[in-house]
């Protein structure tokens, strides 16, 4: 079975998210997401008429990838259990070896209220593990562990090492569950 071809406006974004990782916050020119994507400037405007709409597309795009993910990550997990999916998808995505998303300062930069939907779906995703999770404590424990890994890793700040990382997951992993158990310092 033949791979669909992505279209024009997939191609623009994952072209504008390679080019903020690389160029940094601030310096996303549409001229060079044109060229990473190959199409025309003209081809990248008609798609996305200002450098503000392709920002809110991008960061619009982040969001609902995450949201596929997350489902996906669910239905792989026992009894469905949104909160383990949370923690096994984040965990995931912290193992992958690829740059912070310098793109999503980048939006920012360009406009603070891109904050704007990331907060909406924060705060919808917080709801939703609220409403399928008993105990709340192992919620917010979880949540804000999760949340406070991903905030290092967009800013770079590698404070655990490998093997403390995989012991946090796993101890989340526990809670998450239901099974907190004693988990050994790492050596």
């Amino acid at each position: 079975m033949k791979k669909p071809r992505a279209n024009s406006r997939d191609k623009i974004l994952a072209a504008a998210a390679d080019v903020a990782r690389e160029s940094g916050p601030g310096n996303l020119s549409l001229d060079a997401v044109a060229q990473r994507a190959g199409v025309s400037k003209g081809g990248l405007l008609y798609n996305f008429p200002t450098k503000a709409k392709l920002m809110q597309a991008l960061v619009e795009h982040h969001l609902q990838e995450f949201q596929e993910a997350l489902e996906e990550a669910r239905r792989e997990c026992a009894q469905g259990n949104l909160l383990a999916a949370y923690v096994k998808l984040s965990a995931k995505k912290f193992e992958e070896d690829q740059p912070p998303s310098a793109w999503i300062f980048s939006a920012i930069a360009e406009d603070p209220d891109f904050l704007a939907p990331i907060r909406v779906f924060q705060r919808e995703l917080f709801d939703r593990l609220k409403a399928e999770t008993p105990d709340f404590k192992a919620l917010l424990l979880t949540y804000f562990a999760v949340e406070g890994m991903r905030s290092a890793s967009l800013f770079d700040f590698q404070v655990l090492s490998e093997q403390e990382r995989q012991s946090l997951v796993s101890s989340l992993l526990s809670v998450a569950k239901g099974k907190l158990a004693p988990v050994p310092e790492p050596a």
